[in-house]
């Protein structure tokens, strides 16, 4: 629903920032009265200079439309300004004696004053085709006549709602999903269609007419089933509130919308919607992603075995090669376990991980020379990353960082240095160190540099370049990485 920001109203309009705010919290809530009474809205503020501007508008969710084109920034037809004037003065609500003409249909208006702390602020007409069936059916009687209350609760300042707790969410039931009204007492006065099958497929068989709606809900309920404390006073239209309520596998959500008159209860609209298939879908969705979360977890656990297996055996070898193969081994088998580790623990399939990549580089660094004093510092931010490109990425710097300590630094003090530039999925990473340089001759003849160049060029769909440091000593290995459907 289109609307002017507040900038712009405040550019043409004498409206102060709370009169802004009752304006959009209106403007948020009114398309129930819209739907209702299959009418167009359209919100109209005068401006500094006398003409009323529309600055809002809205169309009924399943009927035919007044305007098809939006009336943002029109000015009201100066044969129109006395009838808005009118409420805007007054503070009630004005019906014009006449239908007008658009050059297409003729349209009866009704003028509601948007009253905030007793003075009119704005005007929403209500316009309404003459001689259409709306929404493709006859005007249902009792459906506009709640559409006639919430008007005047305009008129009166008690609508929209404040502190109603009501924030559309998945789920939130509209007009056409179903509509009970309800009596001051709780009994149902009227039920739509919809609300009707929405009530009986949670078990309520029969007419509601006359129900007391509470007592009829509380009842099926399943006894030491967790119900939402809110429920009772939805059920009875005392609080405006949303809530749910479960019985026999079937969700309903409710909303309730109490109705006042002159300060006084008048009952409410409760808005119903059977919510069954959603929440089976997100709970699907759920136990989907616990189901993946158990995987990774599992996969660590399994791989931390294959790594204990691993040192146990390099404690055994009595080649010295053969236990460096295997320690090589190990680290690399440990690396992916934290990444696993790290899924495990997350709610979806992504990870933040600069969390994790500082110990995968310090342990890196540690493995491959315990002797030695070796800082890694790291730079940038390498930000939200998918489960197989982090996998990819956390394995391939764990090697660099390896080769940089063991080759660069010969095993000696030193440091090493990972800087990221991330632009949307495009990675930039460089690793650093300062040490010997790159040997002519000594690159791609490792197991690691190969790991890394078919990780780089196939898993990220990257590419990799050795290069000089700046300053002239120690190596910069740069990687160009492709983040997007990895």
């Amino acid at each position: 629903m289109p609307i002017f920001l507040p900038a712009a109203l405040r550019g043409i309009a004498d409206l102060s920032d709370a009169d802004l705010d009752w304006i959009h919290q209106l403007v948020a809530d009114w398309q129930v009265v819209a739907d209702l009474s299959t009418c167009d809205l359209v919100l109209w503020v005068r401006t500094r200079t006398g003409p009323f501007v529309a600055v809002g508008h809205t169309r009924p969710s399943g009927g035919a439309t007044v305007h098809l084109e939006d009336v943002i920034g029109r000015r009201m037809p100066a044969s129109r300004e006395v009838m808005a004037e009118q409420a805007l003065t007054s503070g009630e609500v004005q019906v014009a004696t006449e239908p007008y003409w658009t050059g297409t249909a003729a349209v009866q208006e009704e003028y509601v004053p948007v009253v905030r702390a007793g003075t009119p602020v704005a005007v929403v007409t209500r316009e309404m085709s003459v001689g259409v069936i709306r929404g493709g059916r006859i005007v249902d009687r009792e459906m506009e006549r709640l559409a006639d209350l919430l008007c005047q609760m305009v008129a009166e300042g008690t609508f929209p709602l404040t502190g109603a707790g009501t924030t559309i969410r998945h789920g939130t039931p509209r007009v056409a999903d179903g509509v009970v009204h309800l009596g001051e007492d709780g009994t149902v006065l009227y039920a739509s269609p919809n609300g009707r099958s929405c009530f009986y497929r949670l078990g309520i068989k029969g007419d509601l007419g006359g129900v007391l709606l509470a007592e009829a809900v509380t009842s099926i309920i399943p006894a030491r089933t967790q119900v939402d404390e809110t429920l009772a006073v939805v059920l009875m239209g005392r609080q405006a509130w949303l809530t749910e309520v479960e019985a026999g596998g079937v969700f309903l959500s409710l909303r309730s919308i109490p109705l006042t008159l002159q300060g006084r209860r008048a009952g409410a609209v409760l808005l119903v919607r059977d919510i069954t298939e959603v929440r089976r879908r997100e709970q699907a969705l759920l136990s989907k992603d616990a189901t993946i979360r158990e995987v990774h977890h599992r996969v660590k656990n399994n791989l931390q075995t294959v790594s204990a297996l691993l040192r146990m055996q390099a404690r055994r070898a009595s080649n010295e090669e053969t236990r460096h193969a295997l320690s090589e081994a190990e680290r690399r088998v440990t690396t992916i376990a934290t990444v696993h580790d790290a899924l495990s623990h997350s709610a979806d399939e992504h990870l933040e991980l600069d969390e994790i990549l500082s110990s995968i580089l310090r342990m890196a660094a540690a493995v491959a020379s315990p002797t030695s004093r070796v800082e890694t510092r790291v730079q940038g931010s390498f930000g939200s990353v998918g489960a197989s490109a982090a996998q990819a990425l956390a394995t391939v710097l764990a090697e660099l960082v390896t080769n940089a300590v063991e080759h660069g630094l010969e095993g000696g003090d030193g440091e090493v240095c990972v800087h990221a530039e991330r632009d949307g999925d495009t990675l930039e990473v460089h690793v650093t160190d300062n040490g010997a340089g790159v040997r002519p001759g000594t690159l791609m003849t490792g197991l690691g540099t190969r790991i890394v160049t078919t990780l780089v060029r196939g898993e990220l769909r990257g590419s990799i370049e050795w290069l000089p440091a700046a300053g002239g000593r120690g190596t910069d290995v740069l990687v160009r990485a492709r983040l997007s459907g990895a």
